[in-house]
């Protein structure tokens, strides 16, 4: 079964927010971000209250798989260490804001494809 408070959780994390900054999102309180990022499921008005304040989709956070980013992450890019080339550097963007727009595009991709499928189950 999937466990949606640990995937809120781990994207909360991965978008660099403390617990006491999504339950001022959600105007909630600390322990109650808390209590949900411990339950296995969450009811259908909380996750959108908790998509709502992490900028993203319930499909997002539904669908959401670390392992299958990374793996998509690691298989189309080469990472190289310039850090001692250019100490002047600085990001211009998020990375991990990077990572929840890819990972949004594939869930998309993945809902077109399985529409197509449909489609053509119901055409035959």
């Amino acid at each position: 079964m999937v466990h949606l408070g640990k995937k809120v959780e781990r994207i909360r994390e991965l978008r660099g927010m403390k617990q006491d900054t999504l339950a001022l999102k959600m105007g909630l309180s600390q322990q109650t971000v808390s209590r949900l990022e411990q339950s296995e499921t969450i009811d259908d008005e909380k996750l959108q209250l908790v998509a709502n304040a992490l900028e993203i989709s319930v499909d997002a956070i539904k669908n959401f798989d670390e392992n299958a980013i990374f793996s998509n992450i690691n298989s189309n890019h080469t990472f190289h260490d310039s850090s001692s080339l250019n100490n002047n550097y600085h990001c211009t963007f998020n990375p991990i804001d990077k990572i929840i727009e890819l990972y949004e595009k594939v869930i998309r991709d993945k809902d077109e494809i399985i529409e197509m499928y449909k489609k053509q189950q119901k055409a035959s």
